[in-house]
């Protein structure tokens, strides 16, 4: 006995319309994953909008057109004996109408793409309120470096912002094209060698606490998928305490210690990549090298700027390898006997080639597995 077509037809309709739904909803899933749907800010609560205005119009005209489809399919399919269908080419009443109706559709779509854009543009920077937060994002291979204009201090592949604050952010690469992107917070711009982009963004208050995955949304070589950073939301306290502990200058370890002996094979084969202040940086922003922005130096052809991440605090840091790995201070003992099976800053030191092949830290330097302990016992004081 054959199924009847329309039975056919619901069980497979339904099938696709659970596919659809269920996609929908696994894009979304995980309460920090970097969705455009899960937002906690102004400018991705934007741009989520046009999102699902031309979602919604795409749905509804999707399901007239393939509804009329498949109902003139079944319902005005040819029988035997049937007389030829009345010809409908040249009524003008058909033609106006299947006309307009995908004008007013398109004019639809184009006010809140328009109005979108204008909402998220620089110049909407303006009509924010609240404290003003300067940062310049430099995009190096592969990695993230971070440098707040107005307190002279820089980090890597971490930002960590105040909730209601406006931050702005001016965009420079210093090799290829990279694009900025934190899906929650805020959409894409590239950073363009020799061009400065800029940006601005807001996390509400409901983001404190919260730390956002940021992308890089622009092929960019070989470890482009493994370029990405975190950007930490905090009350304003807590941020203005962070400030203060990153201009600080870095502790000078006993010279008989553990971490004594790593700064010195820092000095001897590090410093010419990562800065560390009070060790070869003047102050957290670089200026040791002669420059008074030391982002902005990096996108200045012929221009000297450090080639790996400024170190000075680099164990409040929970990220390495250009958020290829997390790593925290628990895990890295370096008088554990099991250091290379546990630590992955040991891992990372022992072999950065293997772990993301093609960066700048590969084939730079060689340590044996005592100095490795050594450099890690003294990065971990650079808190």
């Amino acid at each position: 006995m054959r199924t009847p077509v329309f039975k056919k037809t619901t069980r497979w309709l339904s099938l696709a319309v659970g596919v659809l739904l269920s996609s929908i909803l696994l894009t979304a899933c995980g309460e920090n994953s970097p969705s455009i749907l899960n937002t906690y800010g102004p400018v991705a609560s934007s741009e989520s909008f046009v999102f699902w205005v031309i979602l919604i119009i795409a749905t509804l005209v999707f399901i007239f057109v393939e509804g009329w489809l498949v109902l003139s399919i079944f319902r005005f399919r040819e029988r035997p004996g049937q007389a030829t269908p009345r010809q409908i080419h040249g009524n003008l009443k058909v033609e106006i109408l299947w006309t307009v109706i995908p004008m007013i559709i398109l004019f639809v779509t184009l006010f809140y793409t328009i109005r979108g854009l204008f909402e998220v543009a620089p110049s909407a920077q303006s009509q924010q309120t609240g404290k003003t937060i300067n940062v310049e994002a430099v995009g190096h291979q592969w990695w993230w470096e971070f440098y707040y204009k107005d307190y002279k201090i820089t980090t890597a592949d971490t930002m960590v912002i105040p909730a209601d604050a406006v931050i702005h952010v001016d965009l420079f690469s210093n090799n290829v094209i990279h694009s900025f992107w934190v899906p929650a917070l805020t959409g894409k711009t590239d950073l363009i060698p020799g061009h400065q982009n800029e940006k601005w963004f807001k996390a509400d208050s409901n983001a404190v606490g919260k730390t956002f995955t940021g992308l890089c949304a622009e092929y960019c070589g070989t470890q482009h998928g493994n370029m990405r950073f975190d950007v930490k939301v905090t009350n304003a306290n807590d941020f203005q305490t962070w400030i203060s502990t990153q201009q600080q200058a870095a502790a000078a370890p006993d010279k008989n210690s553990m971490a004594g002996k790593g700064a010195e094979l820092f000095q001897a084969n590090c410093q010419s990549c990562h800065g560390i202040v009070g060790v070869n940086l003047k102050t957290n922003g670089g200026e040791g090298f002669g420059y008074d922005d030391p982002m902005k130096a990096c996108n200045v052809p012929g221009q000297t700027c450090l080639v790996g991440p400024n170190l000075t605090h680099f164990g409040s840091r929970h990220l390495i390898a250009g958020g290829v790995l997390d790593w925290n201070v628990a895990s890295c003992d370096p008088n554990a006997p099991d250091l290379f099976e546990k630590c992955n800053l040991a891992k990372w030191l022992k072999d950065p080639g293997a772990i993301k092949p093609g960066n700048d830290m590969a084939g730079a330097f060689t340590l044996t597995n005592d100095q490795i302990r050594q450099v890690i016992a003294y990065l971990e004081t650079l808190k």
